[in-house]
């Protein structure tokens, strides 16, 4: 039989440093789940990515206080940053220009996030990609 859900809880975590301080621990305390067994099995999962690769989290709690996990691959806007070698995106996106991103690196960035994107063919996640550059305040040239 299956486990009855208690509910879903999204976080954003940085790939191999889980650790019970905000905001995984008050997130996860309130359910009354094992906050050190969720850190250690995130870290062990996601201990070969980048160091702090901010990583999508769905945390599955069933009503017996255990729970499940699963990963996603990290925001476009994290693989455009980096793409661009910026540390944040621009403040007046559709103004000012701060940086350049050529389709090919949107198509790298797209290959890479197939998965998690709503898109049906690889030609559609590039576009989807370059949407998000744009709106980050980059331009995206061929």
């Amino acid at each position: 039989m299956a486990k009855k859900i208690d509910g879903y809880i999204k976080l954003q975590v940085p790939a191999g440093a889980a650790n019970p301080s905000p905001p995984i621990g008050p997130a996860l305390g309130q359910r009354g789940v094992n906050i050190m067994e969720f850190c250690k099995a995130f870290n062990a999962k996601t201990g070969d990515m980048e160091k702090n690769m901010p990583i999508p989290t769905v945390i599955t709690v069933y009503a017996d206080k255990s729970f499940t996990f699963e990963t996603k691959t990290p925001p476009a806007s994290f693989y455009l940053k980096k793409a661009a070698g910026l540390n944040k995106g621009g403040s007046e996106p559709g103004r000012a220009v701060v940086a350049s991103v050529t389709m090919a690196q949107c198509r790298e960035i797209a290959e890479a996030k197939m998965v998690d994107l709503s898109a049906i063919d690889l030609d559609q996640a590039q576009k989807i990609i370059a949407g998000s550059a744009r709106s980050m305040g980059f331009e995206v040239t061929e």
